[in-house]
């Protein structure tokens, strides 16, 4: 019966997020939505640890850098609408990454947040070019964001956390996830809800060792959350502001009555806010 009960809550779960999630797109036909939209962009790989992270690219090399990190599940792509806005081309050259177990990042190959800040991290070595480098992060984005931060605390200029999920207390002990992905069960979870299932298992631990770490990150921290967030609650922006005691800016933006979907719903308020980044 536990079985029965586990397939028939990973269906209703498949048929829910996937209505909600933005999922990985060929960057052949990214190139084409691009195009229609008169902006160019760029994949590129970096190869670490065997591991491929794969990202997108827009605007001038020589500008302030902006690098967005999705939640989970999801790809690059669900920061496209950013990537090719005008206004922020304007002022900033914009990067959104697949994170490790997604997209073209080794899809379906879940790790845990030290294991992915490890492999992300050579990517702001990589674009370093003289201007600052600030991290937008959705969802599972933004604890991922503070762990990049507190492990490279001189590097990043702010973090941006859309609905982030950094308080340990908010997330649910949820027993199933292990029967999906440590048992044949594994081939039946489809697509990006596979790599999400695992990593979303190992979040918990995560976030209380991170717990320790969020006093290194120095930088100024923008908290935006909506109200009315049932998938991370807005407890969370209690906890992540508690915690950040050595931040030299904090700003928290409340969204009344929104949900979880704030990049997209709340797109231009939160673009506008980006503008704001290097003044």
């Amino acid at each position: 019966m536990k079985i029965v009960a586990v397939l028939f809550f990973l269906c209703c779960l498949f048929f829910t997020l996937q209505s909600c999630f933005t999922f990985k797109i060929s960057d052949k036909k990214a190139k084409s939505y691009f195009k229609s939209n008169g902006v160019i962009v760029t994949f590129k790989n970096i190869e670490n640890n065997g591991r491929t992270l794969h990202y997108a690219q827009t605007g001038n090399n020589n500008l302030p850098t902006i690098i967005f990190v999705h939640g989970t599940p999801g790809s690059w792509s669900a920061f496209k609408i950013y990537l090719k806005d005008s206004l922020l081309l304007t002022q900033f050259r914009l990067v959104a990454i697949d994170r490790p177990g997604f997209g073209e990042s080794d899809f379906g190959e879940a790790l845990n947040l030290a294991e992915q800040s490890i492999l992300i991290s050579p990517l702001l070595d990589s674009l370093t070019n003289g201007q600052p480098l600030y991290l937008v992060g959705h969802s599972f984005g933004g604890p991922m964001i503070c762990k990049l931060a507190a492990d490279n605390p001189t590097k990043i200029a702010a973090l941006v956390i859309l609905a982030g999920s950094q308080d340990p207390a908010a997330e649910k002990a949820e027993k199933w996830r292990p029967i999906l992905f440590k048992t044949p069960l594994n081939y039946l979870v489809p697509g990006s809800l596979s790599p999400s299932n695992k990593e979303l298992w190992y979040l918990k631990k995560d976030l209380v060792k991170l717990k320790d770490e969020l006093n290194k990150i120095i930088c100024p921290v923008y908290l935006m959350h909506g109200t009315k967030d049932k998938l991370v609650p807005f407890s969370n922006v209690v906890y992540t502001k508690k915690m950040l005691i050595n931040v030299s800016r904090l700003k928290v933006i409340e969204f009344e009555n929104e949900n979880h979907f704030i990049p997209w719903t709340k797109f231009e308020e939160i673009r506008n806010e980006l503008l704001t980044l290097t003044k």
